[in-house]
């Protein structure tokens, strides 16, 4: 099968495309043919992009000090199952699933085998059914991240929440679920996404790059960091202020994601009934991977950057 290799840690151009060995499911786990994958902040950060000191090293000491101990990155997909072991119950043949691979990665690859049960290596749920699978992709990672962190702030009708870095991957989703959810919802990001975040939904819109202290007068019960502790700003630091006496400041980064099947059913219930529809900025097939590298690193995406995955010839 095809899959993209990351021999080194280094720049997206260390990625290599390759032909290596189709996995086979054991007893408990499926073997998912993958349709649509992911470029993740994760996924740069573990193939090298630049990161603090702080972050840096717990990553290496999990992922591997000098290069990757699993050649096959990659955290998201989403699918068809081909083929399951003699003891599962939860899946089938046939079945379009989506999950993140945790640190069992190896989704960029045209094959993945994922046990059915919740794990540090992974969870996975049907998808929904009425978005694509490169839609999924965003919904997994994005829908997860954001879907904890709401759960977290113990979000409540009527709130008032912040989310900075409103146009991203968990922004996108955080927005809409807070909606959903019937919060008043500010979404903070850079101009040129000012009207496609209100389109979201949210109730009211700043524009970073003004760094106007005066857009945050009023009194929050929740900021949803989804930029993450990475990216510092003033303009961070006023939105910190402008929270109620009791109010929670809550980043995507603040502790280990929950790889939970559960949540990925809740989200696949949600976006069926038309509450919230996953964002890709855009797709690449995965031959050109290391260019969907770049142009994540470069920033200012909107939403999700999914890779399809071809299985012709």
């Amino acid at each position: 099968m095809k899959a993209v290799v990351c021999p080194k840690y280094g720049p997206p151009d260390v990625l290599q495309l390759q032909e290596v060995t189709k996995p086979s499911p054991r007893h408990d786990e499926v073997c998912i043919k993958i349709r649509a994958t992911a470029v993740t902040a994760s996924d740069t950060y573990i193939r090298g992009s630049r990161l603090p000191l702080r972050f840096l090293l717990p990553m290496r000491l999990v992922l591997g000090i000098t290069k990757p101990r699993k050649s096959v990155i990659g955290m998201v997909l989403a699918g068809e199952v081909e083929s399951v072991g003699a003891s599962i119950r939860r899946f089938q043949a046939g079945d379009r699933v989506y999950g993140v691979t945790g640190f069992g990665l190896g989704a960029y690859a045209q094959y993945k085998c994922m046990k059915e049960t919740d794990s540090m290596n992974g969870c996975l749920s049907l998808m929904p059914t009425n978005i694509s699978y490169e839609e999924a992709t965003s919904a997994a990672y994005g829908g997860l991240l954001a879907l904890q962190r709401i759960e977290e702030g113990r979000l409540q009708r009527g709130q008032r929440v912040l989310v900075y870095g409103a146009s991203g991957t968990s922004g996108t989703m955080a927005v809409q679920l807070a909606r959903h959810y019937g919060a008043e919802v500010t979404g903070i990001c850079s101009t040129r996404n000012l009207a496609f975040v209100h389109s979201l939904g949210a109730d009211r819109v700043i524009d970073y790059t003004r760094d106007d202290p005066d857009a945050l007068i009023g009194r929050y019960d929740l900021m949803l960091d989804t930029a993450g502790k990475a990216k510092q700003s003033p303009l961070k630091e006023r939105c910190r202020q402008a929270l109620q006496p009791g109010g929670k400041c809550i980043s995507i980064d603040d502790g280990k994601l929950e790889l939970k099947a559960e949540r990925l059913a809740k989200l696949k219930t949600i976006i069926e009934a038309g509450h919230v529809k996953p964002v890709v900025d855009r797709t690449f097939p995965l031959e050109r991977i290391v260019e969907a590298h770049e142009y994540v690193e470069h920033g200012g995406k909107r939403g999700g950057v999914a890779v399809s995955v071809d299985h012709a010839g």
